[in-house]
């Protein structure tokens, strides 16, 4: 995998809306406001602002805003400004726009189609928070760790014990995001469910069904049993159905539970008030015991 090389003070990021229209454009001024105050130069995309119906421009204009910024030299990162609906749009173009000029890609939720398209290319990009995060929390812990990896700093997450947690110990190439999206994904060129990985998932707004849905899946094309560890994140404004079976986490842990694999629960990522970022594509090393979970990237 290619690391993006790390910023440093007076870098350019770019702040780019590939999928749907910010219904508060502020936002992006005051995260801009979060970047430069850390010594970084700030540059919005044409259509960042711009509203075409439901996306912040045509296919045409948000993959021509994504490109130029890929391609401009003096962009070191790009930073997504919102999810919602639409990169799988643009997915193509950006692929191939990154191949050949690698440098971090910073989004979640929807975006997570960008970041399975960088590593099915080869290129580590952080599942991270974007606008909002870095504009209501400027010296919020992900925004300080989003920074950090930016700049080249080490990264280790320590968390306390959880009920459900399988203990072990693993070492693979983490992937991940929004679980709906990337189960989307599969058995495209896009794929970023490949044997011997480390899995994260997180998602919002489903109902439980579709959430158990969505492992079988997974379980049933095999993934469940290739992977080496999983990191549960965040799963916000879950629908329950009374009987159903329990909790996204309880769903989780049953169809996880003869895959004699290490398990973290509730690690912070997702749609929740503290996302920490996490590199997609690195490897890393996953332990989880008694005394809690640690998760280091080598």
């Amino acid at each position: 995998m290619i690391k993006p090389q790390p910023l440093k003070k007076g870098d350019t990021v770019a702040i780019v809306s590939p999928a749907a229209a910010l219904r508060e454009p502020m936002i992006v001024q005051k995260a801009e406001q979060t970047l430069q105050a850390m010594g970084l130069n700030t540059v919005t995309a044409p259509h960042c602002l711009t509203h075409n119906g439901y996306y912040a421009g045509t296919t045409a204009e948000r993959a021509e805003d994504i490109i130029s910024m890929i391609t401009d030299e003096s962009v070191k990162a790009i930073l997504c400004s919102y999810g919602g609906y639409g990169c799988v749009h643009i997915v193509k173009q950006f692929a191939e726009a990154i191949e050949k000029n690698p440098k971090w890609i910073i989004g979640m939720s929807d975006c997570s189609v960008l970041l399975a398209a960088c590593a099915s290319k080869g290129i580590m990009s952080l599942h991270s928070p974007q606008c909002r995060e870095l504009a209501e929390h400027p010296d919020g812990n992900a925004t300080k760790a989003l920074l950090n990896i930016l700049f080249g700093e080490e990264t280790t997450y320590s968390l306390p014990p959880h009920p459900l947690n399988i203990s072990g110990e693993a070492n693979g190439t983490l992937i991940g995001g929004n679980l709906s999206v990337l189960c989307n994904l599969l058995r495209t060129p896009y794929d970023i469910f490949t044997q011997g990985t480390i899995l994260f998932i997180e998602d919002i707004n489903e109902p439980v069904y579709r959430i158990e849905r969505m492992m079988y899946n997974l379980k049933l094309a095999g993934v469940l049993e290739n992977i080496k560890g999983l990191i549960v994140g965040r799963f916000t404004g879950t629908k329950e159905l009374p009987g159903f079976g329990g909790t996204p986490n309880e769903i989780i842990h049953r169809l996880i539970a003869d895959c004699n694999i290490p398990v973290c629960f509730d690690f912070p990522v997702g749609h929740s008030d503290e996302n920490m970022p996490l590199i997609v594509g690195a490897e890393a090393e996953l332990n989880v015991s008694d005394e809690g979970c640690r998760i280091r990237f080598l």
